[in-house]
């Protein structure tokens, strides 16, 4: 009886559910509206009622929820998915970058606070030089032509920079150097059997010319070298051995970091002499900041106001952007001092 009594209640449920009651009439498509919004609860109040009468499944089981439309998943990106990052590169800045970082310009000099003989030194930045030349078909900063403007240039550093940054940086800026590398190392030799031997060990120091920033470092060292015929023919062939060792890791590593840093956009430096109204210096920036990628104000005063432009452009781009920017904002004098580098003078002319 009992049994009886339980299949009885259960048929009773599920006929109520599954709709045994008269369904009532929709009287317009207005009211519909409601009535299909709770379609799944209906549907799933029927498989559960189908479960307990069937004996099938799981009757306690939750029912899956229904799949989201295409739409509700373009507005809600899923994890898998996620939205497009603010900031991220176009096709045009993107190659842009790959050509950029592919055509390095880099400038090689020495650490002269290393007690190494000139003459040693110079053959270091050479050998770096013909590794930059012969197979990477590159141009490159002389180390003559380095040891010259370190004489001609010292006067306008001093006035320029005021010693904020240092005299080689000046020259890889002047040099538009994108990349600034600093050779620093000990020689050990000695002669044995009539035969001379040497070795090196030190390090490239990687430097963002335009930062003036470390970037990184490059451990420099050769296998013992030896000659028949001199001590400084030993010494040559230690410091080729370890410059051409280490020539293949300091560009790959000196692309990735640049990579990053370049992030933003490349930098360039502003500096706008002569700027007594704050106002039209705020419409200057603000024009500037829809031709370029970036603006940074760095500082302003009556007498000089410094930017930071972070682009994917050419130098002669940007300069006319900067030109552009300037009428719109009413600085139709605006002229450019001179330049070095990616660093721009300019004044205004007020």
């Amino acid at each position: 009886m009992r049994i009886l009594k339980t299949i009885a209640i259960i048929l009773s449920t599920a006929c109520f559910v599954l709709g045994c009651a008269s369904t009532p009439s929709v009287p317009d498509k207005a009211a519909a509206a409601p009535a299909q919004a709770a379609a799944p609860a209906s549907n799933a109040s029927k498989d559960r009622a189908k479960a307990l009468v069937q004996g099938g499944g799981d009757a306690g089981a939750q029912v899956p929820a229904p799949k989201p439309d295409a739409q509700s998943a373009a507005k809600n990106p899923s994890p898998d998915q996620p939205a497009p990052v603010a900031g991220q590169l176009s096709p045009e800045e993107q190659a842009y970058l790959d050509t950029y970082l592919s055509h390095l310009n880099y400038m090689v000099y020495y650490n002269e606070d290393a007690k190494v003989d000139p003459k040693l030194a110079k053959t270091a930045v050479s050998q770096a030089n013909r590794y930059l030349i012969e197979k990477l078909g590159l141009s490159v900063v002389d180390f003559d032509q380095i040891e010259k403007n370190k004489k001609d240039q010292q006067t306008a550093y001093e006035s320029e920079t005021g010693g904020s940054i240092d005299l080689n940086q000046y020259l890889a800026q002047k040099f538009n150097a994108d990349v600034y590398v600093e050779i620093d190392f000990a020689l050990t030799s000695e002669t044995r059997d009539a035969k001379f031997y040497a070795s090196v060990q030190g390090s490239m120091k990687i430097y963002d010319t335009s930062t003036a920033a470390l970037l990184g470092s490059i451990v420099l060292a050769s296998q013992t070298a030896f000659s028949p015929n001199s001590a400084e023919a030993a010494a040559t062939n230690a410091i080729a051995g370890s410059i051409w060792a280490a020539m293949p890791k300091m560009v790959n590593q000196s692309k990735e970091l640049l990579k990053n840093a370049l992030a933003r956009g490349v930098r360039f430096e502003v500096v706008v002499q002569k700027t007594p109204d704050s106002k039209q210096v705020s419409q200057f920036r603000r024009a500037l900041a829809k031709k370029v990628r970036e603006v940074e104000q760095v500082s302003y005063s009556t007498g000089s106001t410094k930017l930071y432009l972070y682009t994917f452009m050419k130098g002669d781009k940007v300069e006319d952007a900067i030109y552009d920017a300037a009428a719109a904002a009413g600085m139709n004098d605006l002229n450019l001092v001179y330049s070095r580098g990616k660093s721009y003078t300019f004044d205004t002319g007020m």
